[in-house]
């Protein structure tokens, strides 16, 4: 099997813990220039603006000097730059760190953050600001949590090292318990283990169960409940990982997760800015045998669902939750560090 020659390191420094774009040239193709291709490719950023972005110098080759206007077009070059970053609302809770060894670091990331640079959000997720804040420029994540998932995530520190831990998570090999608060069903039989087929479209906001062979499987089950406000809180084990997963499998047994915007229906993301009402789920449980250095690891997040640790607060976004009390917006109190907790 040939395999494919890794493309050359980047020629441009990160800017505030995020990489320079990388292009590279295809074959084929009527396109004189590097800069008319560039033109014609990238019309997302605006007229004029990529034109602009060569014209200045701001467009570099492999060897990090600046690509000339005129610069002919070639099959399979490599180009590198800086795009202008969107406008990004910051997110006001901290990154925690679990852990950190000479191969991984684990963080406990806050709901609202992007594990990765995406879309909109691009120097304001955990990965840039991890960059940033521990001065590892190397840093890439091992696999991703949603933006509105609080909770436990694997990053890798050395390059040549990330698939060996990325193979943990398409293997299986990896162990994740989530916790969710969601409505108490008397009538719901618990526990259980849920199988469906799970389908998510580009550009449909909200995932949807299909007839067809599961490619989808949870385990649930009810931790506690309470009366007095009709809540519950549940243990999910997912064995895949499917997009939305488990809030698509909670939906469907007939208690959404509170602080949805998409399940049960389609509620649009809310106002820029609106941190009062997260999704009350959290990753809380990452389990695995470190494929580097052969060492047992469990580490448990340090934070707390709103709804369950502080309900007053939940009901009034104003409200106090006590002395002392935090709650989903940081860690809690300490948490597992590589051994067992």
């Amino acid at each position: 099997m040939r395999r494919r020659t890794p493309p050359p390191a980047a020629p441009l420094p990160q800017r505030d813990g995020v990489d320079p774009v990388r292009v590279r040239l295809p074959s084929g193709g009527a396109w004189g220039t590097v800069r008319e291709y560039l033109v014609a490719r990238l019309t997302g950023a605006g007229p004029g603006v990529v034109a602009a972005m060569v014209d200045a110098g701001l467009v570099v080759g492999a060897d990090g000097r600046a690509v000339a206007p005129d610069e002919p077009y070639r099959p399979g070059m490599f180009v590198w730059f800086h795009r202008e970053l969107p406008p990004e609302v910051p997110v006001p809770f901290p990154v925690e760190v679990v852990h950190r060894d000479a191969h991984v670091v684990v963080a406990d990331k806050p709901h609202f953050l992007a594990t990765t640079p995406r879309g909109s959000h691009v120097a304001e997720t955990a990965l840039a600001r991890l960059r940033r804040e521990l001065g590892i420029p190397t840093l890439t994540a091992a696999h991703r949590l949603d933006r509105l998932t609080a909770g436990l995530v694997l990053f890798t520190v050395r390059p040549e090292e990330r698939g060996a831990y990325q193979t943990l998570f398409r293997d299986r090999r990896v162990r994740k318990e989530y916790e969710a608060v969601a409505p108490y069903d008397p009538a719901l039989a618990l526990p259980r283990t849920v199988r469906s087929r799970i389908v998510k479209e580009r550009g449909v906001p909200a995932a949807r169960e299909v007839e067809g062979e599961p490619n989808a499987v949870t385990h649930v089950e009810l931790a506690e409940h309470r009366e007095r406000d009709g809540l519950g809180r549940y243990r999910l084990v997912p064995e895949t990982g499917q997009t939305h997963q488990l809030r698509v499998h909670l939906n469907a047994l007939g208690v959404p997760i509170l602080g949805d915007p998409l399940y049960p229906r389609v509620s649009g993301p809310g106002p820029a800015g609106d941190f009062r009402r997260p999704l009350q789920l959290l990753a809380r449980r990452l389990e695995f045998t470190d494929p580097v250095t052969g060492a047992e690891h469990s580490f448990v997040s340090g934070r707390t669902l709103r709804a369950w640790s502080c309900p007053q607060r939940w009901a009034d976004p104003g409200a106090a939750c006590g002395p002392g009390r935090r709650d989903g917006a940081a860690p809690a109190g300490p948490t597992g560090a590589g051994g067992r907790p």
